[in-house]
């Protein structure tokens, strides 16, 4: 991939792999990581190479998603590497590894709106039976341990009762809707960990991810937060499909892979852990006056077509609390202004 040509793009998995983290539970071990062409997965996938090549870790990662020609295109530059493996399957069907894996990461799922409105049992089932046969895999396996990427919107709406979601909070969420499958669709699986792990003594943590940006997002990711990204890669306007009152827990997407690599090390079995930062706390409105200004363009208002209306969150307010995950020693690496400067320019010089 283009990225890995670019010294900045190199330089963030430098720091990833230079951070605070018990590295020796990492190295030396088999990685399954299951959506691997995604924003999140891919980006792991070229931390765990790189450290292959820059501390010798002997890390054999498992290369996992639908199609093997876009792991091909993706991972190209590790096909030669005794160390990178690819496997084409779904992850709704049982999984026939052979081989050793001692950690599964399971992030395969639709996670925008458009796919939720057009893929709305797919992005059900790739949850729930998704995440049955990664854990009857793990059984089998014996696995050191699974994490089960879960997102924010476990927690629905804010009843207006706190300012921060903590871990064990529960809001409201009209089951009764098509949007409902994908958050519907996390609590069930979570409840299904806890499940595997009295049932079977698995090993799972639980990583609750808010929303996500970063030079691996997929062009097609229709949240609100992507399109004012692919805007400005393209010298755009902003397009604010509301009047931007929103107020969201942002992550960029290297410090969500180094969150994820510590509790793989250091979390607690059956615990989920909130992955947030303070400063990336935004109004949807004040992320597009960012965007906007790094072209000095303005911010625009349009409606949402059926389409995608009928896939947005109706959440006006989702804060994380990150005090659990702070409290075993995990903190961010990348700043606000780093993180969108970073993905806007890669993007637009690498990848379009």
């Amino acid at each position: 991939m283009v990225l890995l040509n670019n010294d900045v793009y190199v330089a963030e998995l430098t720091k990833i792999n230079q951070a605070k983290n018990d590295w020796s539970k990492i190295d030396n071990h088999s990685f399954l990581i299951i959506g691997a062409t995604g924003m999140i997965g891919s980006y792991m996938i070229d931390v765990l190479m790189m450290r292959n090549e820059k501390h010798n870790a002997n890390i054999h990662v498992f290369a996992m998603g639908r199609s093997i020609k876009r792991l091909e295109k993706r991972f190209s530059m590790y096909l030669t590497s005794d160390l990178f493996h690819m496997i084409e399957a779904d992850v709704t069907q049982p999984i026939t590894i052979k081989a050793k894996i001692d950690y599964i990461f399971h992030g395969a799922s639709n996670t925008h709106p458009r796919a939720y409105a057009t893929d709305p049992i797919g992005t059900i089932m790739t949850n729930l039976m998704g995440s049955q046969q990664v854990l009857d895999f793990a059984v089998k396996n014996n696995s050191k341990r699974v994490a089960f990427l879960s997102t924010v919107e476990v927690y629905g709406e804010n009843r207006g009762d706190i300012e921060k979601f903590s871990e064990d909070y529960c809001g409201y969420i009209d089951c009764n809707t098509l949007r409902a499958g994908y958050p519907e669709g996390k609590r069930a699986s979570e409840s299904l960990c806890q499940a595997y792990i009295a049932k079977y003594d698995l090993d799972i943590v639980i990583p609750r991810i808010c929303r996500t940006f970063g030079p691996t997002m997929l062009l097609n990711d229709s949240k609100a937060s992507s399109q004012f990204i692919l805007n400005a890669v393209n010298g755009e306007d902003i397009v604010l499909k509301s009047m931007g009152k929103q107020y969201f827990s942002y992550a960029y997407v290297g410090d969500v892979v180094y969150a994820l690599l510590y509790l793989l090390a250091i979390g607690e079995n059956g615990e989920a852990y909130n992955i947030a930062v303070e400063e990336f706390d935004l109004h949807l409105k004040d992320l597009a006056q960012v965007l906007a200004g790094l072209n000095q363009k303005e911010v625009i208002f349009d409606l949402p077509d059926e389409e995608e209306r009928i896939g947005f969150s109706t959440a006006s307010q989702a804060i994380l609390a990150s005090e659990k995950i702070e409290g075993i020693g995990w903190k961010s690496i990348f700043s606000l202004d780093e993180s969108l400067k970073n993905t806007v320019e890669l993007i637009r010089n690498e990848r379009i």
